[in-house]
């Protein structure tokens, strides 16, 4: 077993213990700068969830959803508090976490449709723009994060959603030794319960998706225990993406949790804002026991590091690729006091939990420094004391997890798309506390001060024209750089039809959804078709 002893130290970021930075840095760097030998680097786990809405987490506030075993993680790692995934969608996210660069320079802006149903080509939905055209793959030619490892001797696997190319383009084929469940699907074909419909992974009828990657993932750790060789395992869950599917045992814990907690009444789950309508609620006990799964599974693999000996030389990343989803999709949880989630420009699209913890860390800390998606790859190869690609946009965050403070910095998001769960086309700039976006159907711009508005409630662009004024040209600086692409204007638009879609939502849809949600909390309530895992059997 390789043993590298980083010690029990401390961070000095904000609600740390604080101890020497010096002290601190002589023991990291000398980690991850041992004589360019492969036996010597840390192991590295990274744990991305689907669809992960910050506010989902026990230690991030949740008090309906029960997440005790990333708790813990938490409680043990460096939390960057104004952490972000690359985009508010999910293909996007993942790229930049693969390439360490932003998702226009890999040309991914949206959720890859195998269909093509989302390219402009095939656009069918009443919009005024059209959506600008992206790749349908990650290029081959990209160094992703496995193949920068690989080159300084890591053992790589990876375990569920994929979602970033089809045949040719498979994890296998991006620098991933193993490959168990990933391929072009943005959600798991057939479902969450066993017999899937995944080219990558078969299972017993009525087996739950989540746990069946922890433990694969766990396996995989446990086999590497007496190797030489550091190894770097994804487990990239496919939960809790829609379809929101869960046991009967696990709704029912949470139905009656939520009576308890005096969560079962008939009152508004849904507000309209803007586009659609949006869950202000956690009390979806479907979710929930998604949620419970989720967190099961994460356990799982947690378990294996330390029974397996090798605690006290793996890294371990915990995020999520964007918001979570309180519109569209499942319409299944709530962001507050964020606004938004998946799909929307919001901080409840963007703001994630991002966690990364060291070997013999015991005690955690929250840190204030800017952390993107795009800064995993740069952050984990340093660690590893390899090579960083080429043209990448991301920064290490080494310091930070030294305790030294992180050179100030602006991050960037372009979405040139409509999200299915209501985000409009735009781009982004974080400077500061500051928070600018720029629409493209109309030209305007919005800008929040987070610092006293974090949910977004205030446009103070007018009262402050210079600042946005600004703003607006940086960001237009970086778009140019990175020669983004945009939407164009829709010919077939109709603006009368989309009033009445509007209309629609805010008078039938809405309250169709607050019925159907409030149906999950009813104590005789069964799935159309039964209990998923029971089907197939």
């Amino acid at each position: 077993m390789r043993m590298i002893n980083f010690l029990s130290y401390g961070t000095v970021c904000r609600r740390s213990p604080v101890r020497s930075t010096s002290w601190i840095a002589a023991i990291l760097l000398a980690a991850i700068g041992c004589v360019g030998m492969a036996e010597d680097r840390p192991n590295i786990v990274f744990i991305l969830v689907d669809d992960l809405g910050k506010m989902d987490l026990g230690c991030e506030g949740s008090t309906f959803y029960e997440t005790p075993n990333i708790d813990r993680l938490a409680a043990r790692s460096v939390r960057f508090v104004n952490g972000y995934s690359a985009c508010q969608v999910c293909s996007p996210s993942r790229a930049a976490i693969q390439t360490g660069k932003y998702p226009p320079r890999v040309q991914i802006t949206d959720y890859i449709a195998p269909s093509g149903a989302n390219q402009p080509d095939q656009w069918r939905r009443n919009t005024r723009l059209l959506p600008a055209g992206f790749r349908k793959q990650l290029a081959l030619e990209e160094t992703t994060l496995a193949e920068a490892l690989k080159a300084v001797g890591y053992s790589t696997f990876f375990a569920g959603k994929w979602h970033l190319g089809g045949e040719g383009f498979y994890p296998e084929d991006q620098g991933y030794d193993i490959n168990v469940g990933g391929h072009e699907a943005g959600t798991p074909p057939g479902g969450y319960f066993a017999p899937y419909r995944n080219p990558k992974l078969s299972g017993p009828p009525g087996e739950y998706l989540p746990l069946r990657l922890g433990r694969e993932t766990a396996d995989y750790i446990r086999r590497q225990a007496d190797q030489t060789q550091p190894f770097f395992a994804m487990l990239s869950f496919y939960s809790v993406h829609a379809p929101i599917q869960t046991t009967e045992a696990l709704w029912r814990k949470y139905r009656d949790k939520a009576e308890r907690m005096g969560l079962v009444v008939q009152r508004q789950r849904f507000v309209f804002d803007r586009t659609q309508e949006v869950r202000q609620v956690q009390d979806n006990p479907l979710y929930a026991g998604m949620m419970e799964a989720m967190d099961a599974a994460v356990g799982l693999v947690l378990q294996a590091v330390e029974q397996s000996g090798q605690a006290d030389n793996t890294v371990i990343v915990f995020t999520s690729d964007n918001g979570g989803v309180s519109s569209g999709d499942g319409y299944a949880t709530s962001a507050l006091p964020l606004r938004g989630g998946k799909g929307r420009q919001w901080e409840g699209g963007i703001r994630q939990p991002y966690y990364i913890h060291l070997p013999g860390m015991e005690q955690g800390s929250d840190c204030e420094a800017f952390a993107s998606g795009i800064d995993f790859l740069p952050t984990l190869v340093e660690l590893a004391g390899g090579e960083l690609p080429a043209g990448i946009d991301g920064v290490s965050l080494v310091p930070a997890l030294q305790g030294q403070p992180m050179p100030p910095r602006a991050l960037y998001w372009h979405y040139p798309h409509y999200g299915n769960q209501g985000g409009e086309p735009s781009a982004i700039m974080r400077q500061g506390d500051w928070k600018l976006i720029h629409y493209y159907e109309d030209g305007r711009n919005e800008l929040y001060n987070l610092s006293e508005d974090l949910g977004e409630q205030q446009d103070v662009a007018a009262e402050h024209p210079e600042r946005t004024a600004s703003m607006w040209r940086a960001l237009q600086a970086w778009l140019d750089a990175i020669d983004a692409r945009y939407p164009t204007p829709n010919p077939n638009f109709d603006p009368d039809a989309y009033a009445r879609s509007l209309q629609q939502i805010q008078q039938v849809r809405m309250k169709n959804r607050e019925r159907e949600h409030w149906g999950y909390l009813q104590p005789d309530f069964v799935p159309r078709g039964g209990w998923w895992e029971t089907r197939g059997r």
